[in-house]
Formats: C-alpha cells, sequence, structure tokens
C-alpha cells in the first residue's frame, strides 16, 4: 500500500507537533534563575597570609555588595536572560597593604567587564574579559 504525501504529512504532522511543544515547554523549566538571597565565595586562592577570598552577597535579584580583597563595594546587578551588567558603587576607603588594593583594582575591573552570566550546579559563572567564579556558600 503506497502513501501519497498528504496523507504522510497527515500521519507525521500531529506527533511531530506534539514532540516540538514538549520540547519547547521543558527548556524553561530546565533554565536556572539567577540566584538571590544567597552567599558566593570566589573561586580563587587566598592571598598569602590569610583565609579569607572576596565574597558576593546577594539580597535580591538587583542588590547585592562585594567584599574584596579590602574594600567593601555596594552593587546592583541588572539581569536579562544571560546577561548582566553589574553596577558598582563606591568602594569602602579602607587602607590595606599594596598587593590587596590592587588585587582590589582589578576584581573591580573585571566585575565592571562582565557581559554574561551562568549557574551550573552551585557555581555562578560571571563571564566577561576574565571568567569569575563564585561558589555558593555551603553553610
Amino acid at each position: 500500500m503506497r502513501f501519497r504525501a498528504a496523507e504522510w504529512a497527515h500521519l507525521i504532522a500531529g506527533p511531530l507537533v506534539c514532540l516540538i511543544l514538549c520540547a519547547g515547554s521543558a527548556a524553561p523549566a530546565a533554565e536556572k534563575s539567577f540566584p538571590e538571597d544567597a552567599t558566593l565565595l570566589l573561586q580563587t586562592k587566598p592571598m598569602k597570609g590569610s583565609k579569607r577570598v572576596p565574597i558576593l552577597q546577594i539580597d535580591t535579584k538587583t542588590e547585592a555588595a562585594f567584599d574584596l580583597w579590602c574594600n567593601h563595594v555596594p552593587a546592583q546587578f541588572v539581569v536579562v536572560g544571560d546577561t548582566v551588567t553589574i553596577l558598582l558603587g563606591t568602594p569602602t576607603p579602607q587602607q590595606c597593604d599594596a598587593e590587596r588594593m590592587d588585587a582590589d583594582e582589578e576584581l573591580i575591573a573585571a566585575l565592571q567587564a562582565v557581559s554574561t552570566w551562568s549557574l551550573k550546579d552551585d557555581l555562578l559563572v560571571l563571564e566577561g574579559e576574565k571568567t569569575l567564579r563564585f561558589r555558593i556558600a555551603s553553610n
């Protein structure tokens, strides 16, 4: 028995539409949202003589603060899809050794250049000129 093209189209169209709709509705459910009310630690080694690493405290999707190597900086996040813009406030005027002050300046520059974000398990990845990885604190 031979089927004409129109008959094939009717036989295939129903299951194909169902497959497309099911795949389309599953994608948003798998998407992870930007973390809120979370404390995250920069994935890096502490500086010599310290156990401290920079910390990102996210209060809401837009309000946050960074505890850098030396200073504290308030921040706002503008998140649209997988793009993000970080607006940094004025750092506290603390004085530290030159190494920590330089590290603060480098981290501030890297944060201002961030353009995209992703969340992989408990790791927030901020991508720009440099890739910054912040692990969600488990305590």
